[in-house]
């Protein structure tokens, strides 16, 4: 093993003493792990994702750094969770991020990729959503070593304005891909790096008509077997599941066209082989019951649990795609080694063969070996989480603890205080469904000290004191296991509850055997089928069919 890894590692070093390579990093917003063809989704087209995925390297346990954008975003940027920095919501307006104690805008002097790259000669780009932060006084994409941009959500040069062109968002991919064409046209002859940082299939979605007529005969199924268990239950509640799923498979479908421009581009230019694509997406699928989300809301986790603003597995853990032509191994399906955002600055800064300082708080680590085919490796550190900001388990009717450590198989989640323990193997429960803390608690003790330790590390935070006073940090109770259903004799209670036995239920009799229910009286005028203002025995019986 020892050869392999000075072998890969020697590898390494030769590439970057040769041409560097050009990187671009495609972003998806709200791209749940289902979400595409190759990934299992059973009705959504993407032909050209699923050729990144036969000719690169598909992470199957990829993870964000965190359950919602612009914490996920900057630890993309900067290879550390975005705690470091006292951000644990998106950015919104001023206000709103002080209300959070949260800044206003990603520190400028933080040490980021594109600053890396740039100083090692590199030419960069951002182009499409920004979302680390915007408003009166927020530093542009320029201040974080980016040469040349077009956003949205930023104070620098905006891709276009969303409220004058009613079908803003479903043209924005091919805005964001044309001048990304544009970028690595003009800089061919030397390295360049480029986040190409989509927003779609985040709300509001408004396919075009040519774009949603490629989906007019979809039918699709929420019990679906394609779907795994939590999917399919999620589902089984959508208001309009057929015209939901067919708007977010057009905005799916069109993104995926622009990714195939984007790759014959780069054929035509002669730069495929001289080009790293990453593809990610910034957390799990969104929520339809939030707000304008119905259509975006339809988004697949697979069979992973819950969505985003959830630290299980369907909130944080999202595509993680490698295509690098001759480098990456094409067609590989890495089941074993867990990967995350905050690797994303050290893996590319060593395959670029750039340094990262030595005064970086690096959360993440080196593993551009397993990028170019090394074997799954464990992680030197564990990856951590630490959500305070909004609901986690809305999907599950619970709240888990907001802390959570990922190492080797098992994930924990656990409070402040390092009690109501929670923990999952992920391997063999990717669906997060047993709580196994009982069986194990050498483990849930070892691990419960590193996420403790590791918290620690984190700055003071006015957010996290308010979160722990308030009681949010044990979560709430977990879910009792589902008890089998008991079948109720209606004939006995009936006898039981007919006290002058003229075998007629009276409201008098009925009613206070509801407890509090205040459809008591609705429900008795709704199961006296003849309107005689009496239940007879059969009217009762029946109502319980």
């Amino acid at each position: 093993m020892s050869r392999l890894l000075l072998l890969l590692a020697s590898l390494v070093g030769a590439l970057a003493a040769d041409r560097p390579p050009n990187v671009i990093f495609i972003l998806t917003d709200d791209q749940g792990w289902g979400d595409a063809k190759f990934a299992g989704h059973p009705y959504v087209k993407t032909p050209n994702l699923d050729r990144l995925a036969k000719e690169g390297t598909w992470i199957r346990q990829f993870y964000v750094a965190a359950t919602v954008c612009s914490p996920s975003r900057a630890a993309f940027m900067t290879g550390q969770v975005p705690a470091r920095f006292g951000i644990h919501g998106h950015f919104a307006d001023h206000s709103q991020n002080a209300a959070r104690s949260m800044p206003n805008w990603l520190d400028p002097e933080v040490t980021t990729l594109p600053d890396l790259l740039k100083q090692a000669g590199y030419a960069t780009a951002h182009f499409g959503k920004w979302h680390l932060g915007h408003g009166a006084g927020a530093p542009a994409p320029e201040a974080y070593g980016i040469d040349v941009s077009k956003t949205q959500n930023s104070s620098g040069a905006q891709l276009g304005d969303e409220g004058k062109e009613p079908y803003f968002r479903a043209r924005s991919t091919a805005l964001m891909v044309d001048e990304t064409i544009k970028f690595a046209q003009a800089n061919k002859d030397k390295p360049f790096y480029v986040n190409l940082w989509t927003l779609v299939p985040h709300a509001a979605l408004k396919p075009t008509p040519e774009q949603l007529a490629v989906y007019a005969e979809l039918q699709p199924k929420a019990d679906d077997p394609a779907f795994g268990e939590w999917t399919r239950k999620y589902y089984a509640n959508a208001k309009d599941l057929r015209s939901q799923m067919q708007v977010f498979c057009a905005s799916l479908t069109d993104l995926d066209t622009q990714i195939g421009r984007l790759l014959d581009s780069l054929d035509a230019l002669g730069l495929t082989n001289d080009t790293l694509i990453f593809l990610s997406s910034d957390n799990g699928p969104e929520d339809y019951r939030i707000g304008n989300a119905a259509n975006a809301g339809v988004g697949s986790a697979g069979p992973l649990r819950a969505r985003k603003r959830s630290m299980h597995e369907g909130g944080i853990r999202t595509f993680g795609l490698v295509r690098w032509p001759g480098k990456v191994p094409a067609g590989r399906v890495e089941e074993n080694a867990v990967v995350g955002g905050v690797d994303f600055l050290p893996t590319i800064a060593a395959l670029a063969g750039v340094k990262v300082p030595a005064n970086l708080t690096a959360d993440g680590e080196d593993r551009s070996a397993l990028w170019l085919g090394g074997a799954a490796t464990p992680r030197r550190a564990p990856l951590h989480w630490e959500w305070i900001s909004g609901v986690q388990g809305a999907q599950d009717g619970y709240q888990p603890p907001p802390l959570c450590v990922r190492d080797g198989d098992w994930k924990l989640f656990v409070d402040h205080a390092g009690k109501n323990a929670q923990l999952f193997d992920i391997p063999k429960d990717p669906g997060e469904h047993h709580d196994v803390a009982a069986q194990h608690p050498e483990v849930v003790k070892t691990l419960t000290a590193k996420a403790l330790a590791w918290n620690k590390t984190l700055p003071a935070s006015p957010a996290r004191d308010k979160f722990i006073a308030n009681g949010q940090s044990k979560g709430t109770a977990k879910p009792a296991p589902a008890k089998a259903k008991k079948t109720l004799d209606r004939p006995k209670i009936f006898d039981g509850w007919d006290k002058d036995k003229d075998g007629f239920l009276a409201k008098d009799e009925f009613i206070p055997h509801m407890g509090d229910q205040a459809d008591a009286p609705a429900r008795f005028v709704r199961f006296d089928k003849d309107k005689d203002g009496r239940l007879s025995k059969d009217e009762f019986v029946r109502a319980g069919n």
